[in-house]
């Protein structure tokens, strides 16, 4: 089977094109409720505010957070860990998944 080489390239730019804005609104969105959500004790960079830093919040850039696996990190996302409130009620699962992403993003 022969392939034409400029509608399959042109198929896959549109295949891209297409994919592109939606991964990039759930990375927007996720940034959006990390900066709603979790900014205020995280920081927003995640090296921890102020406030976040008196209660003993994690330093989500460094290596021992960012070692963890995405189901650690979602389970304390939802269930809550020491003096952080779980948020496994106001917020989907895919929500929850979507901070788990952007975590990864913060990394040193």
């Amino acid at each position: 089977m022969k392939i034409n080489v400029p509608v399959f390239a042109l198929g896959t730019a549109l295949a891209m094109a297409l994919v592109s804005p939606l991964s990039m609104r759930a990375q927007n969105a996720s940034e959006a409720l990390y900066k709603a959500k979790c900014a205020s004790c995280h920081g927003a960079d995640g090296s921890g505010s102020p406030t976040g830093k008196e209660l003993g919040t994690h330093d989500l850039q460094s290596a021992d957070v960012q070692k963890m696996s995405d189901k650690e990190l979602s389970d304390i996302i939802t269930d809550g860990k020491n003096k952080m409130p779980g948020y496994g009620e106001p917020l989907k699962a895919e929500d929850i998944q979507g901070l788990v992403a952007y975590i990864r993003t913060l990394k040193k």
